[in-house]
């Protein structure tokens, strides 16, 4: 694929940059170097089809000085995630990093080891552990920990146990208070749109290489095996609750509602460690993820960090967590859980005050600047997060999408308001010839403005697809943001490549086993297409042999309602027997497979499935 030089705006960009940034300050690579112990002899895991899941060896070309392709300070973040192997923290505790886009823990016990946040997939997270293995002995699994509800924190543990043995075993798998909830809806319910997104966001379908994918901040990418999950058999639902596992003692602090709807921390007293789960990274987390979530609560985020130092800073020496590299040292530590707790006050309170002047979450994430001691902390960095989409998903929390002016209560949707604005500065040629001097006067913001207009009014001009996958290209070279620099390379590749699709499919088959009946009959209501049901008048009774339950399911006004039903409740046309795992091949689409007893009228349940509209993995983000 043709890649264009650095723009001189760009180049300059960077230069100052590099006269302006701490760059004499060093601590995270000896941080991020200490302990380590040794990595893969093979860097590259495969699947058992022997496709690459991860292969961490095309990371190798992030060294030395920073092309001027790649933001100075994101090549810094990069050179340091890209480090990958087993690393001591102290002795009992250690971590698996570079393996996946998220870092496993594993805290040593009395007979064998528990395991932390098993990565995305089952194939890293059997690396990992086997990594774990060859240089600390064959230790058993004797317990799980998932701090939070993302897939990148438990995705992985199939790889760890099998859930037949983590039964026969009676397992202790902890978790926060309603982390199976949370993350299966999160992966299913939205899934196809996120999982589409998360594709631009980590850029796992994108080349490697100074003018390609060089990292996402918080870790490299997304993994591309298989994710799963094992059930947890022990909830944690209050701060200060104590669980012994394998002889070690873990205090909990409950965090839900802040970098996930579900999290905690937890201070293992025998390593004097502390777990800050995904809330204290080096770097500037997301409030809104640009994938897509709920928006997270800075100001509660903030008051967690609080109660943290109050909980456990004068018992931690050490603080380690989800993604990155440890903390050593009780004053460090404490110092920078506070500088991450003001990070995120800083941003909410501020955000609140300029928006009761009055002013857009657009306004206020131009206007935003962090105090000067705080953006001299690379760890306050936006390489994840950023202040601008973070101030801006702060505005919506609070205000919602509108900004209270009238003229953009109603505007047209992108294709039909971009045919206007063409049509308005002079058809689509003048559009791309405007366009062009922006660009050569690096104003690329404002060229990308335009070609985005250009482009949705007329997708197959060559030009304006041309100069607007360059100027994304520009706009990703400029980007101290991974996950922006991959948003921007990710819709230069669609325009001159075509789609990419989904590399990573949150929506697992051994995730979606585990969906409760009534998420599965939510997810069945989601993707009813609603004016092709409008006329339809269904209904039939649904019983789940496996799990002794039955759901009167109806279908009226384009709407899907499923309520549990006592037996031999009232008469309906067709009643169906089956597992809930056969129920759910059935949603996609295998009728004729055994394993369904049908009792009644069976056009009923093709009528049903007539008018399921599944999402798109595929669908355009840069076209419209």
């Amino acid at each position: 694929m043709r890649q264009n030089d650095p723009i001189p705006a760009i180049e300059e960009a960077h230069a100052r940059h590099l006269a302006t940034l701490p760059f004499e300050d060093e601590r995270d690579f000896e941080d991020a170097d200490r302990g380590f112990l040794g990595t893969l002899r093979d860097p590259v895991i495969r699947d058992a089809d022997g496709k690459v899941v991860w292969d961490a060896s095309t990371y190798d070309f992030i060294e030395g000085e920073a092309p001027t392709s790649v933001h100075p300070s994101l090549w810094r973040q990069s050179t340091l995630v890209a480090r990958h192997g087993l690393f001591e923290v102290v002795e009992g505790l250690y971590q698996v990093r570079g393996l996946d886009l998220s870092v496993m823990s594993l805290i040593e016990g009395d007979t064998g080891v528990i395991v932390v946040d098993p990565l995305i997939s089952k194939e890293t997270a059997a690396a990992a552990l086997e990594l774990y293995r060859e240089h600390r002995g064959d230790r058993p699994v004797t317990g799980m920990i998932y701090t939070h509800a993302h897939l990148d924190h438990f995705g992985g543990a199939l790889g760890i146990v099998s859930a037949e043995e983590a039964t026969e075993r009676a397992l202790p798998i902890i978790v926060p208070e309603a982390l199976v909830g949370h993350a299966v809806a999160e992966n299913v319910y939205a899934g196809t749109a996120m999982a589409r997104r998360a594709g631009y966001m980590y850029g796992a379908a994108l080349a490697r290489g100074p003018r390609g994918q060089v990292g996402a901040g918080l870790g490299q990418t997304t993994s591309t095996g298989h994710p799963g999950i094992v059930v947890p058999t022990h909830e944690v639902t209050a701060t200060g609750e104590k669980v012994t596992v394998d002889g070690v003692e873990l205090e909990f602090q409950m965090a839900p509602g802040t970098e996930a709807p579900a999290e905690f921390h937890f201070l293992v007293p025998r390593y004097a460690a502390l777990c800050m789960a995904e809330n204290v990274t080096h770097n500037l987390h997301n409030l809104l993820t640009l994938r897509g979530a709920l928006v997270r609560d800075p100001n509660l985020w903030a008051h967690y960090l609080t109660e943290a130092i109050e909980l456990f800073g004068e018992r931690a020496d050490v603080m380690f967590a989800s993604h990155h590299w440890p903390t050593w040292g009780r004053a460090r530590l404490i110092e920078y859980i506070a500088i991450q707790r003001d990070l995120y006050k800083y941003l909410h309170d501020q955000t609140l005050r300029m928006l009761n002047k009055g002013m857009t979450g657009a306004e206020i994430a131009e206007t935003m600047t962090l105090p000067p001691d705080l953006e001299k902390v690379w760890g306050t960095h936006g390489y994840y997060g950023s202040v601008s989409h973070n101030v801006k998903a702060i505005y919506q929390r609070y205000m919602g999408w509108f900004d209270g002016n009238p003229a953009r209560l109603w505007p047209h949707p992108p294709q039909a308001l971009a045919e206007r604005y063409v049509a308005a500065i002079g058809g689509v040629d003048r559009v791309v010839e405007l366009a062009r001097g922006a660009y050569d006067a690096g104003d690329l913001r404002w060229a990308a403005t335009l070609l985005d207009h250009a482009v949705f009014s007329a997708p197959d001009h060559a030009a304006a697809r041309g100069l607007y996958a360059d100027t994304l290209e520009q706009l990703a070279y400029g980007s101290e943001n991974g996950t922006w620099r991959n948003f921007y390379l990710s819709g230069a590749t669609e325009l001159r490549e075509g789609t990419f699709g989904t590399p990573t499919a949150t929506a697992a088959p051994d995730l979606v086993v585990q969906l409760s009946p009534e998420q599965i009959f939510d997810a069945i209501a989601i993707t009813v297409d609603g004016p092709a049901a409008w006329d339809l008048d269904l209904a039939m009774d649904v019983s789940l042999v496996d799990l002794d339950r039955t759901f009167r399911v109806t279908l009226r006004h384009g709407v899907l309602v499923a309520e549990e039903e006592a037996a031999g409740g009232r008469d309906v046309p067709l009643a169906l027997g089956l597992t809930k795992v056969r129920l759910l091949g059935l949603v996609a689409g295998d009728l004729d497979s055994p394993g369904i007893a049908v009792t009644g009228d069976i056009t009923v349940l093709r009528r049903f499935l007539e008018v399921l509209d599944p999402g798109d993995p595929d669908f355009e983000i840069v076209l419209p």
